[in-house]
């Protein structure tokens, strides 16, 4: 069993072994929402002075209903509208995949660095969706990126219309669309 480490680097190389790793490991569900809540933090960074302190801990809070509701979606549509031939899999089992699938969004970091900020998250964002078809690819045990593709954009609809709900909600809307 790989580290925690060698799994963040496993899921930002974009490796399917990596993936299927976590989707059987039921004890990965507590690392998956670590990087979930790292990735955030590492968004935050650089978004600090728009947000302050208080933002990022209420966009870390909202990420976190995010990550669970765009899991769920996926899961709900992948195994009950667009299942193919060999689907089987459990919510638990799309909460570690998709987890995982924010390890690319650790190099928002960099955005601390001034003008970096955009360019940092454009560049994750971008990766963090790649990652993302992959591990519903594996999480879903599919056998086409197609399905898993169309199965991301309507989970990650529902993600975007959570988080800017709550973000109004909580005053921090901008800071969770611009990260």
């Amino acid at each position: 069993m790989a580290s925690l480490v060698e799994r963040i680097v496993g899921a930002a190389k974009l490796d399917p072994a990596t993936y299927e790793e976590v989707e059987a490991d039921t004890t990965a569900t507590p690392q998956a929402m670590l990087v979930v809540i790292l990735a955030n933090l590492a968004a935050g960074v650089g978004a600090l002075r728009m947000v302050g302190i208080g933002g990022l801990l209420v966009a870390t809070l909202v990420s976190l209903i995010g990550w669970y509701v765009w899991a769920f979606v996926i899961y709900f549509v992948g195994t009950r509208f667009m299942a193919g031939p060999k689907t089987e899999a459990d919510v638990g089992q799309l909460l570690r995949t998709v987890g995982f699938s924010a390890s690319p969004g650790l190099i928002r970091v960099v955005g601390i660095i001034p003008g970096l900020n955009a360019i940092a998250s454009f560049v994750a964002a971008v990766w963090m969706l790649v990652a993302m078809v992959i591990a519903v690819r594996q999480g879903l045990d599919y056998d086409t990126t197609g399905r898993a593709v169309v199965v991301c954009l309507i989970g990650f609809a529902f993600y975007i219309a959570v988080g800017v709900v709550l973000g109004t909600l909580f005053g921090v809307t901008a800071a969770i669309i611009g990260n």
